[in-house]
């Protein structure tokens, strides 16, 4: 049977497939194409909010265990647990801050690729269902006649690691400082 408008994915979003991936047309699928769609979109929506729900549990890591970091050095600043090594211990401590900020923005850059992805592909599904949510929602967000433009999170969830990168970076000045008294 020859492929129609009808029953193929439509041209504009056959541009931003890729191009290994065959294009189904739903006659050749047969009668079951809808009701199989709608069941992979489920799957597929729901993979994504567990997507995002692992994005939240690395976050909460992050905080868990730079805050952590710092309650360690407040308990060893308060006493002489390590004596002579103390100026050491909170350059290691600043470093290893530091750095973990740095690994936790990339993973928040890393999710945000992720979920930037599989919502392309939830909008190229949704052009083959009745009503296109998320596009609908994403006009509404976009809609500038409110006055109020929509901030991403993921700008707002950047700033954090930067945020708590900050008492590290001054530890980390202050521990140079000390190390060359």
């Amino acid at each position: 049977m020859e492929p129609t408008p009808e029953n193929q994915i439509p041209k504009d979003n056959q541009k931003q497939s890729n191009s290994l991936k065959p294009t189904v047309d739903r006659t050749d699928y047969g009668e079951n194409f809808q009701t199989h769609l709608l069941e992979q979109y489920k799957i597929y929506v729901e993979m994504t909010d567990r997507v995002s729900a692992r994005r939240l549990q690395t976050g909460s890591f992050y905080i868990s265990l730079l805050s952590g970091l710092l309650a360690i050095i407040s308990i060893t600043g308060n006493k002489e647990l390590f004596s002579g090594s103390q100026k050491i211990v909170l350059f290691s401590i600043s470093l290893l801050g530091i750095t973990l900020c740095f690994i936790w923005n990339a993973n928040i850059n890393s999710y945000k690729q992720l979920n930037s992805l599989k919502f392309k592909v939830i909008h190229e599904m949704e052009q083959l269902l009745p009503f296109a949510c998320y596009d609908r929602e994403w006009q509404f967000l976009n809609d500038s006649k409110s006055g109020k433009k929509y901030f991403r999170l993921t700008v707002v969830e950047q700033y954090v690691p930067l945020v708590i990168a900050i008492p590290y970076i001054l530890l980390l000045i202050y521990s140079i400082i000390q190390l060359f008294k």
